[in-house]
């Protein structure tokens, strides 16, 4: 199950991402607009700021904004930052593998294979999305 935290992030880049103009945006601006707590998103937008997603700007006029154009900021990049693995379970992980304890051998484990075609059609979709694909179009 995707996490508040990821959703409320994946909200936020898209706010950001759909605006006219790349002017700073107030997290309250976002927070109402997303219907986020403002404390809740706080945290999520330093961390995407830290990860060179957002840049900020303090003071009047001041908030945050994309530092990357929306069809450079992939899904897989977005999701292992806010959500971690993308992979359901360690042993199935390409960047935070670790063998499952419970199991004497991968190869013959049937939640290993199934997670193996779980996570490959997870990273399908990431790999082939970005933020850009995410901006709703404009009727």
């Amino acid at each position: 199950m995707l996490s508040k935290k990821t959703k409320y992030g994946l909200k936020a880049l898209t706010f950001l991402a759909s605006r006219d103009s790349q002017d700073p945006i107030q997290i309250a601006e976002i927070a109402e607009s997303e219907n986020i707590s403002q404390k809740f998103l706080e945290s999520i937008l330093l961390t995407l700021r830290r990860n060179g997603f957002l840049g900020s700007k303090k003071g009047k006029g001041g908030g945050y904004y994309l530092i990357k154009e929306p069809k450079d900021i992939p899904m897989t990049a977005v999701m292992r930052i806010l959500e971690g693995p993308i992979a359901m379970v360690p042993c199935v992980s390409l960047n935070f593998y670790e063998k499952c304890d419970d199991c004497p051998d991968e190869k013959q484990c049937s939640v290993h294979d199934l997670m193996l075609k779980v996570r490959d059609a997870n990273l399908e979709v990431y790999r082939n999305t970005t933020l850009a694909d995410l901006i709703p179009t404009k009727s």
